[in-house]
């Protein structure tokens, strides 16, 4: 059994933790630490509760604004950032993709779509997210995600009508106001017993709240 099958993704059994995990399937900085987390999880036996946010209203809510609205010195330093950690994670990254930004809405919405057929979709997610960043994919394209999900070992066809679905609509928009209600500052962020911990960077400390609690 693999790490990733080892994670619950639903409140059936009782665990020592949940995390509620805040991310979008485009942002490399939850790709550089998606396996870290699923890897933290299963170590400390806690939950993951997958969250998809739409990054927009976080942005809005934070101060935070987009890429291209950053003041050039900012996205520049970004660029150094997400080499340094790609590094230190011992993962490939293309820092500047050909297909980003793109809109992660579809692959965002398959995850809901997983989760309410009680199917674990870190393994999917973290597909979709090495599509951007190490495979030159275009992920709001919707064969690349089918292609995913087949790669994971799910029904596509299904998990795709089940994303296009008002039901996932409304879960996906419901995250994101939880999102900002909460104070969360963009993607990923991590939330254990009510305290955030925000971007990949800071899963360490996550893990040692973890050992601690």
């Amino acid at each position: 059994m693999s790490i990733i099958d080892s994670i619950s993704v639903n409140t059936e059994a009782p665990m020592t933790a949940k995390i509620d995990y805040y991310f979008t399937c485009i942002s490399p900085f939850t790709f550089l630490g998606h396996d870290l987390l699923i890897k933290t999880a299963a170590a400390a036996g806690a939950q993951i509760n997958f969250m998809p946010t739409r990054l927009g209203p976080v942005f809005a809510n934070s101060g935070a604004k987009p890429l291209g609205e950053r003041p050039q010195a900012r996205q520049d330093y970004r660029l150094v950032e997400l080499k340094r950690w790609a590094k230190k994670r011992g993962l490939a990254l293309n820092l500047q993709p050909k297909f980003f930004p793109s809109d992660p809405a579809l692959a965002d919405s398959c995850v809901i779509a997983l989760l309410a057929a009680k199917q674990n979709p870190a393994e999917f997610a973290g597909r979709v997210m090495a599509a951007c960043w190490v495979e030159d994919k275009r992920i709001s394209d919707s064969s690349v995600i089918r292609e995913a999900l087949e790669s994971s070992g799910f029904d596509a066809d299904a998990i795709l009508a089940a994303a296009g679905s008002d039901t996932t609509s409304a879960i996906y928009d419901q995250n994101t106001e939880q999102a900002v209600a909460l104070g969360i500052l963009g993607a990923p962020s991590y939330v254990l017993n009510g305290e955030q911990f925000w971007g990949q960077d800071r899963l360490e400390l996550l893990a040692e709240t973890l050992a601690s609690a």
